[in-house]
């Protein structure tokens, strides 16, 4: 299990690195992430590896294409979720994701309370809601409402969200 840990920790440190530095993660990256997951399972485990992470490739890396398709996440996070799908299987990248969604809520928190902006954004979801219900507005967001949208770097939640993880599984 520390094998996993350690391959599959060198590639989110890595990823946490470039999302940092320019907020994207090259698909280089990914795909030597996931095609190193496969050919360790492979060779440790044969066929029950690659069914193993098969199905946490299936699971990261689908929910995080919903997320993707909501504008909630970016691309690079999809195709790295599936590599941490890959790497580390569908219990532990289901728990990966859990945190890093919940740390991401956490830091997104702190940045408007940071900015100020809490009050502001909070009048804004309400009205949205309050016209959806009573005139039937639509609630989608317009593109420059979207630019207006909060952006961090998701892997400052995936980091300390893989952390968290391995500490409560080891």
């Amino acid at each position: 299990m520390e094998t996993i840990f350690i391959g599959g920790g060198v590639f989110i440190l890595w990823a946490f690195w470039t999302d940092i530095k320019a907020r994207k993660i090259p698909n280089i990256l990914n795909i030597l992430f996931m095609i190193s997951g496969l050919l360790y399972h492979a060779v440790i485990s044969g066929w029950d590896g690659l069914a193993f992470a098969g199905k946490g490739f299936l699971l990261g890396f689908g929910i995080m294409l919903i997320l993707h398709w909501m504008k909630a996440v970016g691309a690079g996070d999809v195709k790295l979720f599936g590599g941490i799908g890959i790497w580390f299987g569908m219990g532990m990248t289901a728990q990966v994701m859990m945190y890093s969604i919940i740390f991401a809520g956490v830091i997104g928190l702190l940045i408007m309370l940071w900015r100020r902006e809490t009050i502001m954004r909070m009048r804004r979801v309400f009205w949205k809601l309050i016209g959806s219900v009573l005139w039937k507005q639509s609630i989608r967001s317009t593109e420059t409402e979207h630019q207006q949208f909060l952006t961090f770097p998701f892997m400052t939640a995936v980091l300390p969200g893989v952390v968290f993880c391995y500490l409560f599984i080891t």
